[in-house]
């Protein structure tokens, strides 16, 4: 099922060209190099680049099961028997927590989307990708892997309080987003950070992102889908961690 449903989706076009995690020829490593071409090319500009790291809390434990349904019929052409077949695959599941020699009651699993099954991260994708064009109507670049969300915009250092602002702003739309498809963006782990040469970055003033209820304070350096990216793009802090864990190893 998941071969037919990808073959589809390739075919007509409608994979998200921006989701990097399960997919062939895609992988952590392709999510990473794509956001540090667009960091160096907009250095190469003369421009700075402002990340924002954005955490989504039990990502894959919060999706409805009848908007879900609703995006692969309308959005995706998944309907008739195959759509059925889905809509069977996800209802009647149950769980229950074993904790010392007891099982608790059985619970009814009313959303989710089984997280380690063949299909259900896919389902996932297709679930959240509607989030890309609430990011792309707000001017910001974004990119994704899994339930880790990037969004980035580019900008002269003399519009560095002004890319702020609009980071912050296209950050309130994703969350208001998320919660009209009971997803939940944890404001406390979104991380912020300014990227680009140590001549531009002299000129940077702007240092704390302004959501609605929480002020985020720029990083130093921040890791980025197990690679650690600091603010000049010296690998310094990435090396440094690395050759920590290779000699607590050897």
């Amino acid at each position: 099922m998941l071969t037919r449903v990808v073959r589809h989706l390739e075919v007509q076009g409608l994979m998200p060209r921006l989701l990097s995690a399960y997919r062939r020829f895609h992988s952590t490593e392709t999510t990473v190099l794509k956001v540090l071409s667009d960091i160096f090319a907009a250095g190469d500009c003369q421009q700075l680049t402002l990340l924002g790291l954005l955490d989504l809390s039990a990502a894959f434990d919060c999706v409805d099961h009848d908007v879900l349904l609703r995006r692969l019929k309308h959005k995706y052409g998944v309907s008739g028997t195959a759509l059925d077949w889905i809509a069977s695959n996800l209802s009647d599941r149950t769980q229950q927590v074993y904790y010392r020699g007891r099982l608790s009651a059985v619970s009814q699993l009313l959303f989710s989307v089984p997280q380690g099954s063949v299909l259900g991260p896919l389902l996932f994708l297709l679930y959240i990708a509607g989030v890309f064009e609430v990011i792309d109507e707000s001017g910001c670049l974004a990119d994704s892997y899994a339930d880790d969300l990037q969004v980035q915009l580019s900008a002269p250092a003399v519009r560095q309080t002004a890319a702020m602002d609009q980071l912050a702003e296209c950050i309130i739309h994703i969350r208001n987003w998320m919660a009209s498809h009971r997803l939940k963006l944890n404001e406390e782990k979104t991380q912020v950070i300014w990227l680009g040469t140590r001549q531009q970055l002299a000129k940077v003033t702007a240092t704390t992102l302004m959501l609605q209820n929480t002020a985020i304070q720029c990083s130093s350096s921040v890791k980025n889908l197990g690679f650690i990216l600091d603010i000049q793009l010296t690998m310094a802090d990435h090396v440094s961690s690395l050759s920590k864990s290779c000699f607590f190893q050897l």
